[in-house]
């Protein structure tokens, strides 16, 4: 037998040995990372483990084949040294690929529960972002140790990027949207919320957009891009409670401080005998305008749910008018006085 064979074989022999021990030793090391409290040890073993043990068994062989002369230094043009070369590009490719997916899919979860931020829907962005982006470059790496010249394909890369870019914009702008949304947090799933026009409780958020259904029960989905650039108002924040105003008027000649008194009794039996009116805050009157017909003003209270605020209105209201009517006080319709002068003299007629 050949002693160059044998040798080889023995050298294979031996990386098979070293593998399999590196195996066992990254098992055990495993087994204490699981006892620590941080996840970091986890991840760059999970990275590390398989490649490492790949690497070993690889440069064995690389050796056997080379050192002994069981194959030439190149073959069709490509050195042997070239291929190992690309192997070991694959293999760190890989590892830096395994732990940066580990490590966004670890952390991020973490911080995303310590934050209360819900960047849950990032993450699968950034995993598939990352893995592209270094098998990308491990494939231009590779490219380069095999002599190939990758300007030609950096250039057109680069404007396939930016005509890509340009026809996605409107996409992209809404999952940036959808990031900032996930960061900033201006609301929740089943908030109540107001969006530039559109009013209704959110109830669902995702990447390109962020779904609405309306009080007429219709769901109105809207662009990500466009709620970071509107005005947001949420009704459930920093709580479900909302101030609901009452408009009045009463006729000139009133006694404002008997109106006064009135509505705030009846603002008092609203918060005892309904589920919805709060008596704190504590309801409040405004006589607010001398006006074309009437004196007017708003009663303030609140309620602790804003699904009640019509209620509120509609119980208020009938017992506003009731009591009014009940204590002669006026409330009173628009008028409109009209004063004529007569042909050929200055005597005026009016009102009409």
């Amino acid at each position: 037998m050949d002693h160059g064979i044998l040798y080889a074989a023995i050298t294979v022999a031996a990386g098979l040995v070293l593998a399999v021990l590196a195996y066992g030793i990254l098992r055990w090391l495993k087994k204490r990372a699981d006892a620590t409290e941080t996840q970091l040890d986890n991840i760059i073993l999970k990275a590390v483990g398989t490649p490492l043990v790949v690497a070993i068994f690889t440069l064995s062989v690389y050796f056997a084949l080379t050192r002994f002369e069981i194959i030439p230094e190149s073959v069709g043009g490509v050195s042997t040294s070239q291929v190992i070369n690309a192997v070991f590009v694959l293999l760190w490719a890989w590892i830096a690929s395994v732990f940066f997916q580990n490590f966004i899919r670890t952390y991020g979860s973490v911080i995303a529960e310590r934050t209360d931020a819900d960047l849950n829907r990032l993450i699968p962005i950034l995993l598939v972002s990352v893995r592209y982006l270094i098998w990308f470059a491990a494939f231009l790496l590779i490219l380069a140790v095999f002599q190939v010249d990758i300007t030609p394909l950096l250039a057109g890369a680069g404007i396939a990027g930016i005509a890509l870019a340009l026809a996605a914009q409107d996409i992209l702008s809404n999952f940036l949207g959808g990031a900032i949304i996930a960061i900033d947090k201006p609301f929740r799933i089943g908030d109540r919320v107001k969006i530039d026009t559109f009013f209704g409780d959110v109830v669902a958020l995702g990447g390109r957009s962020t779904r609405l259904k309306t009080m007429d029960n219709q769901i109105i989905t809207i662009p990500n891009a466009k709620i970071t650039s509107s005005v947001v108002i949420n009704y459930s924040l920093p709580d479900n409670s909302l101030k609901v105003r009452i408009p009045f008027s009463v006729a000139y000649g009133s006694d404002m401080d008997r109106v006064t008194a009135i509505l705030m009794e009846i603002a008092r039996e609203a918060a005892e005998e309904t589920p919805w009116v709060l008596s704190d805050p504590a309801p409040s009157v405004y006589f607010l305008e001398f006006g074309d017909s009437a004196l007017t003003g708003q009663l303030i209270l609140w309620t602790n749910n804003y699904d009640y605020a019509w209620e509120v209105q509609d119980w208020m209201n009938r017992r506003i008018l009731r009591r009014f009517r009940k204590e002669r006080i006026e409330i009173p319709f628009r008028q409109v006085e009209v004063w004529m002068r007569k042909s050929g003299s200055a005597e005026l007629t009016g009102p009409k």
